[in-house]
């Protein structure tokens, strides 16, 4: 280390730190000698980004510092620094648990020597815990607290994104556990030409690494063996390396790793969902198993052994145990007072009535999620199919956080051609697995009562609902079922009930056909909709 000169912090003499090619050292200070280097966290090297933590001489406090080296001669790195400064300047007006709080960010001029190598300085608060390196040495963690962990840091992002602002959630050494159990961002700076889409990649690489103990990104550190790829240079799925991870655990992480062109995904709010889903059902099943008991001479413990694992001094867990057990308890009662009512008729005076409604054999039961109503004793008549009428535009439909699917070529279904088509996203999955459908809505010019709507399609074995919508974009919990079909190849007629007149219908896609490379993927050729007489 070259000695430049001497800088006094706190009264005491310290080195300071020639950082050209990275050559910082404990006990060099920077930033006009105020941030002395305690310990170095690892290295970014697409962006020359060395994160240490410091001791703040003037508040007496241990910062994290993001140190950009490089040589000052170089104009590129010079500019490439300074757009990270910028983008940490915007970060500091975002506050989330799981983000670092950027404090301070130094530039040339305002307390950065560039003759020293260094080019800028983000300054921030210190995350205590744990790095993630760290965590994983030993081995990968189960998949509900993988989930579980990295939830918080997955909803900090998405805040983030609402915002217009990148995190720069895309190195495992940027990535801390905090004392609480949850991951943070501790060492802000996004790199200079970082997108939305590189944090779902961070995100999606950190998962992957969580599970499987291997970086699945560009640029990680040497000490982290590369995840294996397969011939497509995705990452194969966490799943075939931990044969203990769940199906769709594996597909969240390689699908926010892989590019939006081959079925990844493009959003935070996507990964977020289906995160906050999978970390949901382990907790329940973590739950249950507090109820498991061991059998004696099973091997699993004495005779006395009572718990699976030790319960857990947790108020809110013992809170959702308790609810659980209430609800069960309520629903034994409802059962033995079912059954006592069905002893009772069954020897009152031979009467054979029952009080539970009896269905006729033309009446049908509801279906399920219908909310339990009763049959109409007299359905209304289906409507009469009159004219065709056209819409005037026709939108790929998502769900909140979701992709959709080809929407530049969805247009193809109302242009009176079925040479051309637009086809869903190749899922490896079938839905739900990975998300609950995708749709078409069509908007019309007038209120209009439906009688039919014919699907051209080649993708048999697709199941389709047709939907009433209040609006263009609705809740899919605000539209209203009024028919369903499964499509063959060509042309499915799909009579519909009565409903009020709508300028939205909705056709809502549960279930894709199979392509030949064992693919989960629908083509349509054209869509048309017939009014009632």
């Amino acid at each position: 280390m070259t000695i430049r000169r001497t800088e006094y912090t706190n009264g005491v003499a310290a080195p300071s730190v020639r950082a050209t090619g990275g050559d910082l050292l404990p006990g060099g200070v920077i930033g006009d000698g105020r941030y002395r280097l305690l310990a170095s966290f690892g290295v970014d090297v697409r962006g020359n980004a060395h994160f240490w933590r410091a001791r703040d001489g003037q508040l007496r406090r241990d910062v994290a510092l993001t140190v950009l080296v490089g040589d000052p001669t170089d104009r590129d790195a010079t500019v490439a620094a300074r757009r990270t400064l910028e983008r940490a300047a915007h970060a500091a007006q975002f506050t989330s648990p799981a983000v670092s709080r950027v404090l301070d960010v130094l530039g040339v001029g305002s307390g950065v020597d560039p003759s020293e190598g260094v080019l800028g300085v983000v300054v921030a608060d210190w995350a205590q815990g744990t790095d993630l390196v760290d965590l994983i040495a030993e081995h990968p963690l189960p998949a509900g607290t993988a989930a579980r962990l990295l939830e918080p840091l997955a909803i900090a992002v998405d805040q983030a994104h609402h915002a217009g602002l990148v995190l720069g959630v895309d190195h495992p050494q940027r990535v801390r556990v905090g004392p609480d159990g949850a991951l943070r961002l501790a060492f802000p700076g996004p790199l200079p030409r970082a997108t939305l889409q590189d944090d779902v990649k961070g995100l999606g690489a950190v998962l992957y690494l969580l599970l499987t103990g291997r970086w699945a990104l560009p640029g990680g550190p040497q000490s982290i063996p590369t995840a294996p790829l397969d011939p497509n240079g995705v990452p194969v799925l966490p799943s075939l390396l931990r044969h203990d991870v769940p199906t769709e655990l594996a597909e969240l992480a390689v699908r926010s790793i892989a590019d939006a062109s081959i079925g990844g995904i493009r959003t935070s709010s996507a990964v977020l969902r289906l995160l906050e889903a999978v970390a949901h059902r382990a907790e329940i099943q973590e739950q249950t198993e507090l109820l498991n008991p061991i059998i004696p001479g099973s091997g699993g413990g004495d005779a006395t052994t009572v718990w699976t694992t030790r319960p857990v001094k947790d108020d809110g867990r013992r809170r959702k145990l308790a609810i659980g057990v209430t609800a069960l308890t309520v629903a034994t009662v409802g059962v033995l007072a079912w059954v006592g009512m069905q002893l009772i008729s069954l020897f009152n005076d031979g009467s054979t009535h029952n009080t539970a409604q009896q269905y006729s054999v033309s009446q049908t039961p509801p279906p399920p999620g219908s909310g339990g109503n009763q049959p109409q004793a007299n359905p209304p008549p289906a409507p009469k199919v009159g004219a065709p009428v056209k819409p005037n535009k026709v939108l790929v439909y998502a769900q909140k956080g979701d992709d959709k699917d080809n929407a530049g070529s969805v247009k193809r279904l109302i242009d009176d051609n079925p040479k051309t088509t637009w086809n869903t996203g190749k899922y490896k999955q079938p839905f739900p697995a990975m998300r609950s459908g995708i749709g078409i809505i069509a908007t019309f010019d007038d209120d209009t009562k439906f009688a039919q709507v014919s699907v051209d399609s080649p993708s048999d074995g697709t199941v389709v609902e047709i939907r009433t919508a209040p609006s263009a974009n609705p809740k899919l919990e605000d539209t209203k079922v009024i028919g369903t079909a499964t499509l063959v190849n060509g042309k499915t007629d799909i009579q519909l009930a009565a409903a009020d007149p709508t300028k939205y219908v909705l056709i809502w896609i549960t279930k894709l056909g199979v392509s030949d490379d064992d693919q989960n993927v629908s083509q349509f050729r054209e869509i048309t909709f017939a009014q009632a007489q």
